[in-house]
């Protein structure tokens, strides 16, 4: 009865439930934002793409040219650029396969030419896409153009663009570049086995030993974070270079090479692989240590089945995230790597260097491979991960241990030292006149405005971005998760922002400043209007982190029960009243880690931004690199030192004010 009547009954029609205005709104802020993503990630993203398939080649059979008698009369025979270049062989093959700017002079089809000569010359296209050059002004069209010698001789052809991958045919055949790729994974596959060792069993001693001074190691196991990656370099110079303070411990080696950038990355990446190894190993159920005591097993043997499993997706995120911030780090191999070429170097050599910016698009889409690869092993990983941490789990505690507490307190001490002692050397070499001639105190090297390379208006222009970074990232970034996170409905927009905030975590800043370039500099973009300006290095720095600061927003908001909505909704409460009265001031703590997060990465930022400065808008890192560059290092050092100390005095005022601001705001968390 049921079936039939089932099998009568029409369709019924499909219900939708009525938008109401905050929905509206939210939705239409999602997508602002995710617009916003659009215009600063993917665009400029798919403008390098197709940058790097973009070929330039000299067609010769699309010119055509006439002679005439030195009476100035021409017998009417055409001969084509392909024809002449056969008979003379003025070009190479390699030779018509050029860049954008390809020029390419014709006088050399002609042995017999003379610019004093009263022999006239006629050139015209074959196509209307066929181009050559008289001086400066750009000829089209197929109608012949009648020239004197003197004047012919300044003709010049130009390249017709196509698409195709000889571009990468032309770098995977160059040594000197495809070795760049093995040089770079080499040197973060050593770099990440170096500085995950090191990173935990320095987290081991904090975490699992009952050794002093804790608090004091791990601040100093922080402050590589506050500098720029080019500082340790510049470090590592005065200590085993050729004029160095102790380069016989290298035994004749070179500080100039893998050496360095390997000591390098290991300094300025052990914090990021410290702060995840010690939150896993952070966590523990002492059960199982206690199950493994009361089977009598050894401590090696608890160590390898108890311990090393239970933080084995924070070594592997830890592995991830330090081999991509080493193979995509610009600053340390242009300071220290000598002759040792790596990717992120290549693009800057291809595009500052030899202007070919279509190589350096090539060279940007071979680096982005392994980072994503990398990042998306890395997200996999992750999303195996389950909590090791139940409601019946007691939490472990570490027992006092003379012997292994001296041993731990022995190697924080040393690493300790490491990081301490580079960050000194940088300070010293900022004091004395002149290494290692004149070792007498002076504050001659902060002169900044007697230096080649950046002023004191870089340094403040730095504090500038970092303050605008912070403030409009913070925003950007914090409303942007909480339309995600709170928003109702509208799935697949929530999945396609989702999937942008993700991006940039996998694109490497030298790629991204790249992009901009591609993108931004095109006169046809409307928002042309930005290139060179402050605004544009907001823009890319933020977006360079947004992925980081979204994370947290995201953490933060899905701590906040959903009922707040329904709560508010029954109340006629509007959403964006809720989120200024009870969102942000719930979230406020995280709010602020994320305006610290960005405002010391635009401080210590380099490759995201080298392509993208102007004279008005240089900045201290830049300026760091650039006076290194010029060999005053001492001066590098200084302005690197400011930095830090920028950063850290920031994030002691963060704190204080943080402090302050989370006493009045979150009183109800301390119930």
């Amino acid at each position: 009865m049921t079936d039939t009547t089932q099998s009568v009954m029409p369709a019924g029609p499909v219900i939708k439930s009525k938008l109401s205005r905050d929905d509206i709104i939210m939705r239409g802020s999602m997508i602002i934002i995710a617009l916003y993503l659009v215009v600063s990630l993917v665009f400029p993203l798919y403008a390098m793409l197709s940058k790097s398939f973009s070929t330039y080649r000299v067609e010769l059979s699309q010119y055509e040219f006439q002679v005439s008698d030195e009476a100035g009369t021409f017998d009417g025979s055409i001969l084509t650029g392909a024809d002449l270049n056969a008979r003379t062989s003025t070009f190479a093959e390699t030779d018509l396969s050029t860049g954008a700017d390809g020029r390419l002079p014709v006088t050399g089809f002609f042995p017999d030419f003379s610019f004093r000569s009263p022999v006239m010359y006629q050139i015209r296209n074959t196509s209307e896409t066929g181009r050559f050059l008289i001086g400066s002004n750009l000829q089209t069209g197929t109608e012949w153009v009648t020239l004197d010698s003197n004047t012919f001789r300044r003709v010049q052809l130009r390249p017709v663009k196509a698409q195709g991958l000889d571009n990468f045919v032309s770098y995977f055949s160059t040594p000197a570049l495809f070795n760049s790729i093995k040089n770079s994974l080499w040197i973060a596959v050593l770099s990440t086995v170096v500085t995950v060792s090191l990173a935990f069993w320095f987290a081991y001693a904090l975490n699992r030993s009952c050794m002093k001074y804790k608090g004091v190691f791990r601040l100093i196991a922080m402050a590589p974070i506050l500098v720029p990656s080019l500082l340790p370099g510049i470090a590592l110079v005065y200590l085993f270079g050729n004029q160095g303070m102790i380069k016989e411990l290298l035994f004749g080696a070179s500080i100039y090479g893998p050496i360095g950038i390997v000591i390098g990355s290991v300094f300025f990446t052990f914090p990021h692989a410290f702060i995840i190894i010690s939150t896993a190993l952070a966590i523990s159920d002492a059960r199982l240590y206690e199950a493994a005591a009361s089977l009598r097993s050894t401590p090696w043997r608890t160590f390898w089945t108890v311990t090393v499993p239970g933080a084995r997706y924070g070594l592997i995120s830890a592995a991830f995230v330090v081999f991509n911030l080493v193979i995509t780090d610009f600053g340390l191999p242009k300071v220290i790597g000598g002759q040792f070429n790596v990717l992120a170097v290549d693009i800057y050599k291809q595009v500052i260097g030899q202007q070919n910016f279509e190589m350096g698009a090539v060279v940007s889409v071979v680096l982005v491979i392994p980072a994503i690869l990398a990042f998306a092993i890395d997200r996999m990983v992750q999303s195996k991960q389950v909590a090791l941490l139940s409601a019946r789990s007691v939490p472990y505690e570490p027992q006092p241990n003379k012997k292994m507490d001296r041993i731990f307190f022995a190697y924080c001490t040393l690493v300790g030292l490491f990081i301490a002692g580079l960050l000194a050397v940088c300070q010293f070499a900022a004091l004395i006149k002149f290494w290692p001639y004149d070792l007498s105190l002076s504050l001659n090297n902060y002169q900044f405005d007697k230096m080649d390379g950046g002023g004191w208006g870089s340094y403040v222009n730095s504090i500038k971005l970092a303050l605008m970074t912070a403030v409009a990232g913070t925003a950007v970034v914090f409303f942007g998760a909480y339309l995600v996170e709170k928003s109702k409905g509208f799935h697949t927009g929530r999945a396609i922002f989702q999937m942008f905030a993700m991006l940039p975590m996998a694109i490497p800043g030298m790629v991204l400043g790249l992009a901009y370039i591609f993108f931004f500099n095109n006169p046809a973009n409307p928002l042309n209007a930005i290139y060179g300006t402050m605004a544009i290095l907001v823009v890319c720095t933020v977006t360079h982190f947004y992925t980081v600061s979204h994370l947290t927003a995201v953490t933060a908001l899905k701590q906040m029960d959903r009922e707040f909505e329904s709560v508010a909704a029954s109340l006629k409460q509007p959403t964006m009243k809720l989120f200024a009265r009870v969102t942000v001031p719930v979230c406020l703590p995280a709010v602020l880690d994320i305006s610290i997060y960005l405002f010391v990465n635009a401080m210590t930022t380099v490759s995201a931004v080298v392509f993208l400065y102007s004279p008005k808008t240089t900045l201290a890192s830049i300026a760091v690199l650039n006076m290194d560059d010029a060999g005053d290092i001492a001066p590098a050092a200084a302005m690197g030192m400011m930095i830090f100390y920028t950063n850290a005095l920031a994030r002691i005022i963060h704190l204080l004010a943080s402090r302050g601001i989370l006493r009045r705001t979150q009183a109800w968390r301390s119930r």
